[in-house]
This record gives C-alpha cells, structure tokens and sequence, in this order.
C-alpha cells in the first residue's frame, strides 16, 4: 500500500512539527495494511524536502517515521530523498504479509453480513487526534482468527464514504445503518457544540479516525458480540443488503439516504 501526505492537509507543518508529519505519514500506510487483515513488514520513503530548513525537516521528519514503524516492527529499507521550492510531500509504501486466510478486502461483503466498526468516531481534526493514528493492526489479527471477514476497510475518508467503497467494490450493494448504534466519539460531541452540526454527521462524515470497518456473517457477528476479542470495543452498527446505497434508520425508525460526505481525493 502506498499513500502520500502535503503540508497542506489536515495539518501545517509549522504548527505540528515534521514529526508529526512522519508519524502521521508511517502510521496511515500500517493502518491500510491492518485493513487487510495483515501484518507490516517492510517500508520505503520518498520525500521532497522544502528547501527552507531542508535539515531540520528531514531529521524531525525521520524521528515520527521511526517511532511509528518501530511500535510495528516495521523495518524502513529504502527510499529516496530530494528537495524543491514547493512544500514537504512524503510517501511511504508499505509492504505486508497476510496470514494462510490471505487478505482481507473490500470486495467481499454479501447481503446479510452485519457491519461493525471497532471504535467510536467523528471529531479527529478537533483537537489533533488525526496526527496520532492508532493502527489495529493487532485487532484486525484477532477479528480473523474469530471467523471469516468478508469485507473490511480502514477509515480514513469518513464512514459514509469508506463503508460506500466496500457497497461498490462489492458488487453495488446496499447497507442499513442503525444511527443510534454508530458509536461518536467525544471530540465530536465538543465539536458539535461548537459548529452546530449533529455529532451524528461528523461520526458519518469527518474521517480520519482510523477504526476498521468490516462485515461479517450473521454467525460470526453472533460471536464477535458475545465474547470480543483482545476486549475490542466492537460495536454493530447495520446490516448489508441488496441496496444500492447507505441508508440510516433512526430510534423513530425512519429511514433516510445517507450521501458520500467524507474526504474525496479528487475533488478540487
């Protein structure tokens, strides 16, 4: 998996630092390798280095790099360094093994499969918590040795979109989310309060939360909610169905068509 970060997503590079930026830039890369139900091995980084401070940029920015892979025991084995009038762009490439099941994908799911997430999400930009990824790397090992995944992503871009990805790639599926079973996470309650938009929209739309999304066979499911592995806080959010699309059913049980709001990466 290959991903890419510039100075001017999410953070600024002379507010947050370079190491921020490294361990932003490793952490993302093992979180999609985690997705696959895999285990991170091996990294390359390519940079281009402003050239203001060219030094200090790339020493910080190696300290984030290594203290992400190194809580992974991933090893960095090349790369390739330059620097430019423009801003700091990294792009690291992980590479992973998958266990004798092989990968988990996002092309899987089937109708009937219950979807989870394994944390609370919504309100990352906030108060920084998108520098800090937490890859589960570890849970995602647990979940397989359970019972069959059928399909599973990282979130990254939003819960709206990412889970959309897994809808289309598997064949332009369907899912009924429950809204009061999506678990929202405190920073988006605050946010809430400060820019009135529903705590709701930010757990479906902000991204950047890097929990795993996943679908599981009923009979899975039934395990996975009775005796979590690793005491992962899994939590049951909805249903795969013939669809097409994602649709939220509220505690009055009305149902409503929930439209892709989280990061798009080719959106100008």
């Amino acid at each position: 998996t290959t991903d890419m970060l510039m100075d001017g997503r999410h953070f600024l590079l002379d507010r947050d630092g370079p190491e921020a930026a490294g361990y932003k830039a490793m952490g993302v890369n093992i979180s999609d390798v985690a997705a696959m139900a895999a285990t991170p091995r091996f990294a390359t980084v390519a940079v281009a280095l402003p050239r203001r401070d060219s030094t200090a940029v790339a020493r910080g920015l190696d300290a984030g790099l290594r203290r992400m892979a190194e809580r992974f025991s991933v090893h960095i084995v090349g790369g390739d360094t330059n620097a430019w009038d423009g801003p700091l762009v990294v792009s690291v490439t992980l590479l992973g093994e998958t266990s004798k099941s092989g990968a988990a994908t996002r092309s899987g799911a089937k109708v009937g499969d219950v979807i989870f997430v394994t944390g609370p999400l919504g309100g990352s930009l906030f108060r920084g918590r998108h520098l800090r990824p937490v890859p589960r790397v570890a849970e995602a090992a647990a979940l397989l040795a359970v019972g069959p995944i059928h399909a599973m992503i990282d979130l990254s871009d939003g819960l709206s979109s990412d889970l959309g990805h897994i809808l289309q790639e598997s064949g332009g599926l369907g899912a009924l989310l429950d809204g009061p079973a999506v678990p929202i996470h405190a920073d988006a309650v605050d946010q809430a309060r400060e820019d009135g938009i529903p705590a709701l929209l930010h757990a479906l739309n902000d991204g950047e939360d890097f929990e795993l999304c996943f679908t599981v066979p009923p009979a899975t499911a039934d395990r996975l909610t009775t005796a979590p592995p690793l005491g992962v806080p899994l939590h049951r959010i909805g249903v795969i169905d013939a669809g097409p699309g994602v649709r939220l059913r509220s505690a009055d049980g009305r149902t409503t068509t929930v439209e892709p709001g989280g990061f798009d990466h080719l959106r100008g």
